[in-house]
């Protein structure tokens, strides 16, 4: 059923007026516009945001330093248990080569996630982010479910831990361990990985000491449209206690090689489905000023689409990626491939910081 050109007209009006939709009118939207009415409105709106035709991307790798992790969710086919002989926890001198490939590859960060490994101490983690900021470059590290993990392990508030961090090195946090902000499909799929609530405590706690961070959402498993829902209403509503997140980064699970893939056929989420879930977040998250394709997921076609449904950045080159690779998906780009990609779109890249600063 499409929605009625007049109700559509409606919420159209009241977004680029500067008005904000509510949990209903994004309800509206979901089970009743069409594609094409969604890529208009994100549309709109990305250019009321971004008046100039530029998409930024940034250059940098994904370090995973170890996959030995106690959580065992089951949409993860990367971790291995601590137990399994196979897993592994790189060293310093691994660390420091793949930092220096990606200065040389031009990176200006690495994106720093691991495993809840169970022996590790805070000490652990202080010492690797000295060593590694001795290269000078940014550390984009620890997800919320890593530093809630850290504050368990050490006995310590998440104050303390993301104080300690920071003074060890860390810049930023980035959004992972997300997935859906809804306890019931956190219970099931990862239960003993922090909760919605604890998420949000830790993110609020780092902007709250002046880190900025990312928030990402991991779609198209077991979770509802309603739960979907609840996950940007928490994002929105923390942005707009503490402004910190830089930005929004949504994708589909993939589920091959996954233990939930197991239990329960999934379907992977098409082209389509992950356009309208885009333009809508784009269309909900009104606080949030920068959404990320996601290319390693759906492949540069549909990551040059995503530009004209609401996303302004490119993501990241991915000098390395473990996580998604693990479950069968293996996109690459290089700086070259990604400045092409956005050109042929007809937008400008740039390459930027963490912060979204543009690089001259």
């Amino acid at each position: 059923m499409q929605l009625q050109v007049d109700t559509f007209q409606d919420i159209s009006s009241k977004v680029l007026d500067g008005g904000r939709i509510g949990d209903e009118e994004f309800l509206a939207l979901y089970n009743n516009a069409d594609i094409y009415q969604l890529g208009f409105l994100a549309n709109a709106i990305r250019k009321q945001k971004h008046p100039e035709p530029i998409v930024t991307y940034v250059v940098d790798r994904n370090i995973n330093y170890t996959d030995i992790c106690v959580s065992a969710c089951k949409f993860c086919a990367f971790f291995k248990a601590p137990e399994n002989k196979d897993g592994y926890l790189l060293s310093k001198e691994e660390l420091a080569e793949k930092i220096k490939e990606t200065l040389q590859l031009g990176g200006t960060q690495i994106l720093l996630q691991g495993g809840l490994h169970p022996d590790l101490p805070l000490e652990y983690y202080e010492d690797m982010l000295r060593f590694i900021k001795e290269t000078g470059i940014h550390v984009h590290g620890f997800s919320p479910p890593e530093i809630y993990h850290f504050a368990e392990i050490s006995k310590s508030s998440i104050s303390e831990v993301i104080n300690r961090l920071i003074n060890a090195g860390l810049d930023s946090i980035p959004g992972g361990g997300a997935e859906i902000l809804n306890d019931r499909v956190r219970e099931s799929t990862a239960p003993r990985k922090c909760t919605a609530d604890q998420w949000i405590e830790v993110m609020e706690e780092a902007h709250n000491q002046g880190l900025r961070t990312t928030a990402t959402m991991m779609f198209g498993h077991i979770e509802t449209i309603e739960e979907r829902l609840e996950h940007l209403r928490r994002l929105r509503e923390l942005q707009d206690r503490t402004k910190g997140f830089t930005a929004f980064i949504p994708w589909p699970f993939q589920p091959d090689n996954t233990a939930l893939n197991d239990l329960k056929v999934i379907e992977k989420t098409s082209g389509f489905a992950y356009l309208r879930m885009l333009a809508l977040s784009r269309i909900y998250l009104d606080n949030f000023d920068n959404i990320q394709a996601s290319w390693v997921t759906q492949g540069p076609k549909i990551a040059q689409i995503s530009l004209s449904f609401g996303a302004n950045d490119f993501g990241s080159t991915m000098i390395e990626e473990n996580v998604v690779a693990a479950a069968g998906i293996s996109f690459r780009l290089s700086e070259k491939e990604i400045n092409r990609l956005v050109k042929d779109a007809g937008f400008e890249p740039k390459q930027r910081l963490m912060d979204y600063s543009l690089l001259v």
